[in-house]
């Protein structure tokens, strides 16, 4: 597996345990809780993107694509811990997650110096790598989370980019070569799963 902040889940989903053990006793669900970080990832992702804002309100995102990457954790470690996976939630933690990626990955689009098409483009290779990644289970082996430009990894640099936006707006120009580089990493996760799968299923 090629080196992806993936690798850091154990250790963050043990930070995550006692406010997983709470809202289970307050009787949230897996599934509720997936909804609602789709929910909201997909209300300020259009928000940024529907009206012109100023490049300070991209700070938010920041934030919540950590608060998203716990949630995810969380709707997982729900299902698994107490009894609650279901064939729906299978389908919702998948959907939800592509959803929620180009909602959030959109309001770029609206800024110089980055290119619309490179914004929809890596939107598109994003959920083509989690397709691929969900696809090893079709073909016998695990869902491939392998790297190097995974979700958790997309999330970071995200974060990252939009912290930069609400700091420094307009980014100089070679700015613009960051999202074909995000691009060309996701395509290459892409392929890693692919190959990934393949071995692990002795094709």
């Amino acid at each position: 597996m090629a080196i992806s902040i993936y690798r850091l889940k154990p250790a963050f989903q043990d930070l995550l345990r006692p406010a997983v053990r709470a809202l289970h006793r307050a009787g949230i669900t897996a599934n509720q809780v997936t909804l609602f970080a789709c929910g909201v990832s997909v209300s300020l992702g259009l928000w940024l993107w529907a009206a012109p804002r100023s490049p300070a309100w991209f700070a938010l995102l920041a934030p919540w694509l950590f608060l998203r990457m716990a949630l995810n954790a969380i709707d997982g470690m729900l299902a698994r811990e107490f009894n609650q996976r279901s064939r729906l939630g299978a389908y919702l933690n998948e959907l939800t997650d592509v959803v929620s990626d180009a909602a959030l990955c959109l309001p770029f689009a609206t800024l110089a110096p980055f290119d619309p098409f490179w914004v929809g483009a890596w939107i598109f290779t994003a959920a083509l790598s989690e397709m691929a990644g969900v696809l090893g289970q079709v073909v016998g082996a695990s869902r491939r989370y392998d790297g190097p430009f995974g979700k958790s990894d997309r999330a970071f640099a995200a974060g990252a980019l939009a912290l930069a936006v609400a700091a420094w707006h307009p980014l100089p120009a070679w700015a613009a070569w960051l999202l074909p580089l995000a691009v060309v990493l996701t395509v290459l996760t892409t392929v890693n799963r692919v190959r990934a799968g393949l071995r692990e299923s002795g094709a």
